[in-house]
């Protein structure tokens, strides 16, 4: 099931789940609006992540956020784009935030058909939490831990 709002309030100060930094603003009635760090165009050698860009159309690029997420192990994440870009024709690739991880997200998204403004701070994805049944077995970081702890855009 979905956490709400105030549920999300409460995993915070039960220190079940953790957003750094958090922005009141950002939380929504049952999620939390992740913001850009840094954006990558394509695979281009050489190019390096910037904070602004315009993202010509029919061009692959990544994000990262600059929330750091952690989640219990009582705790997953879905992602979900906004509708804003949705509606823009851009698409994204997620999948879930899964108990134990730590760390900033990398992203990917295609935009399809018009140039597209981007910069660091702007609302781009939702994380949807999700309340476990039960405790997780074994974390994230147990299982896989390719990307535990990353910081800005890991693609490797």
């Amino acid at each position: 099931m979905a956490l709400s709002d105030r549920d999300i309030i409460r995993a915070i100060n039960k220190r079940e789940i953790a957003i750094e930094p958090f922005n009141l603003e950002n939380l929504t009635p049952n999620g939390y609006d992740l913001t850009v760090k840094e954006i990558k165009i394509g695979e281009r050698t050489g190019e390096e992540a910037v904070e602004k860009t315009r993202i010509p159309k029919s061009e692959w690029f990544v994000i990262s956020t600059q929330e750091v997420i952690k989640l219990g192990l009582d705790y997953a994440g879905e992602i979900w784009i906004r509708s804003t870009y949705a509606r823009r024709g851009v698409f994204g690739s997620f999948g879930v935030v899964d108990a134990g991880f730590e760390g900033e997200l990398t992203l990917p998204f295609f935009n399809s058909h018009s140039p597209l403004e981007l910069k660091k701070g702007d609302k781009i994805v939702q994380v949807v939490f999700k309340k476990l049944d039960s405790t997780a077995f074994s974390s994230y970081k147990e299982k896989s831990g390719k990307f535990m702890h990353q910081r800005g855009i890991t693609l490797d």
